[in-house]
Formats: structure tokens, C-alpha cells, sequence
């Protein structure tokens, strides 16, 4: 594939997993063996089944929720049967808490205390937010991800978690494989080329068009496939970044604009984060600029800063990356990946709200889907929508048939069974069971 000089290349082209995922893999599936054993459920080695759970998105009511739902599999001696643990927005805040400890699953009663006691402590100071809001700057790409990261998700999960997920590789032989989502925002606005995109301990790429590189490097400036610059890899908050429209509130805070200016700024700031910049008309940006730049302290650098941030509030830059595949060629990856030098990432629930195509990946050969499902609203759109996009693509996927009836006042679990596919069991957070039969609506219980 490709040309002659990417036989040294850095990046990966293909669908097969990689060495490190492969060999944890095998080891993972004889504590999933022993796991069945003990429930006098008897398989050979080649026929032990590949569980994935799925957490959704949903801020802290995800993050909580995962947390719970994991104790509880625990309880029941059933989170050894999980081969992958894959997460979205609020759900990989949990993931992140969970993979700072090592083995985590070993101890997770402990690990649970841990967590909660933090989330209930006193959070991050404003000091050590500015102190990090000025290392994600010095970065090449400073983009509104860093801002929500460091004023946003620390406000939630109460810390500023510097490690990488490859700092992590080695610490986890008795738990799940990790896996994060997230989406290419272009691919999303566009609809062309492969939207999925997943983050591991080893790799970073397009889950369907098997394009991808080391996530340590991932990040780090390419061109034909070589890397020519390096970045320090994403730490573990920038991972837990979470985009939705409630950032305007928040900055407007932060630089303590007037009630009216707030009004402004929030008009000004209503179109969806996906948005095409080109489409942004002049006024909004000067009107927009206008507003923050009053608020500007005299301090030359901040000044350089605050403008920077004003730039990535009018364009709508989000999850700014240089793009490893840049410059290559490859018939395998649609052309649209292989242009720009840059790509923006963006959270997957505002494409589908739980990570289904990280673990679809024909080569993960996944027999059991179990989707946790935390969204506010419809509590069947994402697995419906899964199904929707699984059958144009041609994955395999089941059926999925609710009743009528159930659409607003859901029970406890669905399961889907197709032929030649995954079962998948989804699970509602709010249900009629859950809630006691005084389900009002899927996400106002009484």
C-alpha cells in the first residue's frame, strides 16, 4: 500500500489490532475464563467470548453512573468478564478516575472511596488552573478544548490529572482494555471520510478506515507518514474534555462581563460547535471581540492570549491537532484525511452518544455489547442510530425493534440479537424499574 517511503513510516495502515492490544487480549481472556468458570460456565480458550461495556455520554450524571454500575459488576463477580471498557464525554471522566490507579479493578471498593472523597473535596484552585491554562497554550494549537478543559472539567472531577495514557500501558494486566472516543469534527460536518476516531494506551486512529499511530506521538506534527515535530502526548484532562454550548456561561464568569454583555456574548456564541467558521458573518466576530477585548488586562501576554482565545471563539476551534496522516497516500483512508494538515476532535455524542464503532472494529471480534446508556432524552436514540449507521455501512449489527409502548417508559434492559453479529444488551439509566414505575419521561424522573 501507499508509496515506496512509507515503508518507514510511523503510521499504520491496516485493520489488524496491534502487537500490544493482541497480547494483552490473550492475557485478558484467561482471567475472562476463569471469570466463567466460577460461574459453571465451561468454554475452551479459542471460544471464549469478547464482552465490551460501553459508557455513554452525560457529564457527571455519566461519570457517577459508570462509577456504580462498575462496583456493581464487582459485587456480582462479573466485571472479569469484560474484555474492553470504552467510554464517551462524562463516561471517560470515571475511566480516567479508575486507570490512575493501577489494577484498579482489584480494589475498586477502595478506589470508589478515593473517588468520591475527591469529589466532594475542596477542587482545584484558581492558581493551579491559570498555571495550566498557560502550559496548554505554549502548545502549537491552543483551542477551546484546553480552555473547557482546565475551567470546566476540573470544576467536576475536582483535579488536574497530568498523566498519559501511555504512562498507563503497563499498569492494567488485571483490568479492561481502555478505549476512548471521540469524532473528527470535519468528517462530521462534511459527512465524508471516517468520523470514528479512538485514543488506547497504544494507538490513536480511524477505528473503520485502519489509519493510525502511536499514541505517544500522536499529536506530534507528520508529513508522509514521518514525523518532523514532536508534542507532548494529550494528558489524561484534555482527554476528559467535554464540548457542549454550556462554556459560554463559564466565560463569561471568568472575565465577569456585565448582564447585558453576557446577553451579547451568548447570542453571538448560540450556533452549534460545529459549525462552518466560513458561515460566521464579519459582525458577530467583531461584536464578539469587542466584548472580551474591554476585559483584557494591560499585561502584554495575557492580552496576546485573551486574543488567541477570542480567535478560537469566533472560528469555533475545538480539539486542534496536526494530522498524522498529512501528505500520504493511501487508497485504503479516504482522500479528505489525507489533506489538511490539521484535524479537530470533538466529543462523539454529537454524532452518536456512545462509543459503538471503537469496538465494531471486525478485528476486536466483539460477541457481547453491553451499552450503558446515560443520555438525557430519548433513551433508545443512540442505540437506534448505531443500528441506522451500522446497517449503511454494512457492520454488523442487530435489529432493533422497542415497542410502542416502551418508547417513553422504558424497562430495565433490552436485548438485540442478529445473525453473524454482536448481541447487544442495552440498559437505560432511567427506567421503569430504576425508578419505580414513576417514570414521567426518560430523564425527569418523579
Amino acid at each position: 500500500k501507499g508509496s515506496p517511503n512509507q515503508q518507514v513510516s510511523e503510521v499504520r495502515f491496516g485493520h489488524s489490532l496491534n502487537k500490544e492490544e493482541e497480547e494483552f487480549v490473550a492475557r485478558r481472556k484467561n482471567t475472562v475464563l476463569q471469570c466463567l468458570q466460577k460461574f459453571n460456565i465451561h468454554c475452551s480458550q479459542d471460544k471464549v467470548p469478547n464482552i465490551a461495556l460501553l459508557g455513554s455520554g452525560g457529564g457527571q450524571r455519566a461519570m457517577v453512573a459508570l462509577l456504580e454500575c462498575l462496583v456493581e459488576l464487582d459485587k456480582a463477580g462479573l466485571l472479569d468478564c469484560i474484555l474492553y471498557l470504552s467510554g464517551v464525554s462524562g463516561s471517560t471522566w470515571c475511566m480516567a478516575s479508575l486507570y490512575q490507579e493501577p489494577d484498579w479493578s482489584t480494589k475498586l471498593e477502595t478506589v470508589k472511596d478515593n473517588i468520591i472523597k475527591r469529589l466532594s473535596g475542596p477542587g482545584v484552585s484558581w492558581d493551579d488552573k491559570s498555571a495550566k491554562l498557560k502550559k496548554y497554550y505554549m502548545k502549537d494549537f491552543f483551542s477551546l478544548t484546553d480552555l473547557w478543559a482546565v475551567l470546566f472539567v476540573t470544576s467536576y472531577v475536582k483535579e488536574i490529572d497530568e498523566q498519559t495514557l501511555t504512562d498507563q500501558r503497563d499498569l492494567h494486566n488485571e483490568d479492561p482494555y481502555p478505549i476512548y472516543a471521540v469524532i473528527d469534527k470535519q468528517c462530521k460536518r462534511r459527512e465524508e471520510g471516517d468520523p470514528w476516531f479512538e485514543i488506547s494506551p497504544h494507538e490513536a486512529g480511524y477505528s473503520l478506515s485502519g489509519a493510525f499511530v502511536e499514541t505517544c506521538n500522536f499529536g506530534s506534527q507528520f508529513d508522509n507518514g514521518s514525523k518532523k515535530k514532536h508534542q507532548p502526548e494529550m494528558d489524561m484532562l484534555y482527554l476528559q474534555d467535554i464540548l457542549q454550548c454550556a462554556y459560554v456561561c463559564l466565560i463569561c464568569q471568568c472575565i465577569s462581563l456585565s448582564p447585558s454583555s453576557i446577553d451579547e456574548c451568548y447570542q453571538e456564541l448560540l450556533n452549534p460547535v460545529d459549525a462552518d467558521p466560513s458561515a460566521l458573518e464579519q459582525s458577530s466576530r467583531t461584536k464578539l471581540t469587542g466584548k472580551l477585548f474591554l476585559k483584557c488586562k494591560t499585561n502584554f501576554e495575557e492580552c496576546i492570549c485573551f486574543i488567541d482565545l477570542c480567535r478560537c471563539i469566533a472560528q469555533r476551534i475545538w480539539g486542534r491537532n496536526y494530522n498524522f496522516l498529512h501528505n500520504m497516500t493511501d487508497e485504503s483512508v479516504p482522500a479528505a484525511l489525507l489533506q489538511k494538515e490539521t484535524r479537530d476532535l470533538i466529543d462523539a455524542g454529537l454524532l452518536i452518544n456512545s462509543p459503538y464503532f471503537s469496538v465494531l472494529r471486525k478485528e476486536r471480534n466483539i460477541d457481547l455489547i453491553i451499552a450503558l446508556d446515560y443520555s438525557d432524552g430519548d433513551p433508545f436514540t443512540t442505540v437506534r442510530e448505531a443500528a441506522k449507521t451500522c446497517k449503511k455501512l454494512k457492520i454488523p449489527f442487530p435489529e432493533v425493534n422497542i415497542p410502542s409502548d416502551e418508547g417513553k417508559k422504558p424497562k430495565d434492559f433490552y436485548v438485540f440479537k442478529g445473525q453473524n453479529a454482536p448481541t447487544v444488551i442495552h440498559i437505560p439509566l432511567f427506567n421503569v424499574v430504576n425508578c419505580g414505575g414513576k417514570l414521567t419521561s426518560s430523564s425527569h424522573p418523579e
